[in-house]
Parts: structure tokens; sequence; C-alpha cells
């Protein structure tokens, strides 16, 4: 049997916050600290000392409550944050995906902020060509490709999000896919089912994925291991129905 490569190690990492009491005081409170003496800045704990392996192929769900430190690791992983101390390894390329995918322009029309979207995903010009008729059938939003995104709705914005995104993945097919609450708000119902079902064919891919989602049927359909995050710290790890059990029961 042939033993599957080790696509991201975790060693000790904890992160934490400075966190800028200035930035929304009043002149009068800052005056009131002038006159009292300066206030200590304060800090944040958002990870403390985790540690984690995801092997090639392996599904993880991430559970836990809002501010436990999801999106936190996800990031730290993905290297939009660095981690304050310890190690992080990835041995593969990697996706960070979240619920409405890349920042659109509101300014340029759905046409141009696919074609936008796609090259700040590393997709040439000929690439996104030839995903672009795909991308806008998914999205059900032919009729507005020549409109500009600021005559969008929020959902109409979210689905096109998600469709370049999961596109343009799918082009890339990455080793690591890491998954953050993608569908927190892509749309309708029926639009959400036909987005589970598209990224289904990217877990089941073989790419090591690390996933996180409040909505733990779709965790349970997929983890093949669970990771309970609370306050920053990893308190359960293993079989996704025992972690899930222990989370309804302590956690929620």
């Amino acid at each position: 049997m042939i033993d599957k490569i080790e696509r991201i190690r975790i060693e000790s990492v904890f992160k934490k916050f400075n966190i800028d009491y200035r930035k929304n005081e009043s002149t009068l409170s800052r005056f009131l600290e002038f006159l009292g003496g300066k206030k200590e800045k304060q800090e944040r704990i958002a990870l403390e000392k985790i540690s984690l392996t995801v092997k090639s192929g392996e599904i993880v769900g991430i559970i836990g409550r809002n501010g436990a430190g999801k999106s936190t690791l996800l990031k730290i992983i993905a290297g939009i944050y660095e981690p304050t101390s310890g190690i992080v390894r990835k041995n593969g390329s990697s996706i960070y995906l979240i619920a409405t995918g890349l920042g659109l322009m509101p300014k340029l029309t759905m046409r141009e902020n696919i074609f936008l979207a796609g090259a700040i995903m590393g997709l040439d010009q000929k690439e996104i060509k030839q995903r672009f008729d795909q991308i806008v059938e998914f999205s059900g939003l032919g009729e507005f490709v020549d409109s500009k995104i600021y005559q969008f709705s929020a959902g109409m914005i979210a689905r096109l999000g998600f469709s370049v995104t999961l596109f343009c993945v799918q082009h890339r097919n990455p080793e690591i896919l890491l998954i953050d609450e993608v569908f927190g708000d892509v749309g309708d119902e029926n639009f959400k089912l036909k987005s589970i079902k598209k990224m289904e064919e990217l877990i089941r891919g073989g790419a090591s994925v690390l996933m996180s989602s409040h909505d733990i049927d779709i965790l349970r359909r997929y983890s093949q291991r669970m990771i309970l995050l609370d306050k920053g710290k990893i308190i359960r790890e293993g079989d996704p129905e025992g972690v899930i059990d222990f989370y309804l029961k302590n956690i929620v």
C-alpha cells in the first residue's frame, strides 16, 4: 500500500491580533485618554498551539462557533495571514475559497469582471474564454452579461462571484482546497443545491480539502475527519459524527 503524501503540516501555530482601540473612539474619549494617560494596546489571541496534518485526498471538516478561529486558521494556511509563531508547511498548489469569491468591481460589467477575476486567479485570456460560457450559464445571469455590477442585487453578485471562482478553481485543479463558508450566501435555494453538486465534483476530485462551514449537514456529508475549534484551540478531533455530537451537546 502506497503512503499518502502529506499536503499540510501545522506545528504549534499561535496567532494574535493587535487591536487598535483608537479607530472608533470619539474626539472626547481621545481627549480624556490624554488627560488620564495612554491606554495599553489590546491583543486578541485567535489561535493557540494548533497542530494539524492533512494528507493527499483527505477531506477534513472544521466546526466551531463564530470567533472560534476557523477562518483565521484557513487564512494562515492560505498565506493570507502570517502566524505569530509556529510552522506552516504546504506541499502542492492551493486555493482559498470564500463565500462570494473574488471581489467584483462595481463599475465594470459582468463580462469584464469575469475576465478580471479569472486573470487574478491565474488564468490567461484563452483559458477564461474557454470557461466563459460555462460561468455565465451556471450563474443564471446571461441576460445581464453586459450590465454593470453596481446594478446587481446582493444575491446576483454572490451567484456571479461563486460561479467565477468555482470554474476557475476547476480549471486550475489545485492539490489543496481551503473552503471557508462558501455556502453562506450564494443566492436562492435552487442555486445553492446546484452549487453544492458542483462543489462536490471539486471536493471528490482528489485534492486535499480543509473546509469550514456552519452547515453541519454539508460537513457530515463530505468530511472524513472532523476538527472542533473553540476559543482558538482544537478541543476535539476524529470521527465526524462523534465530533458533531459533542459540539451540539456541549458547545452550541
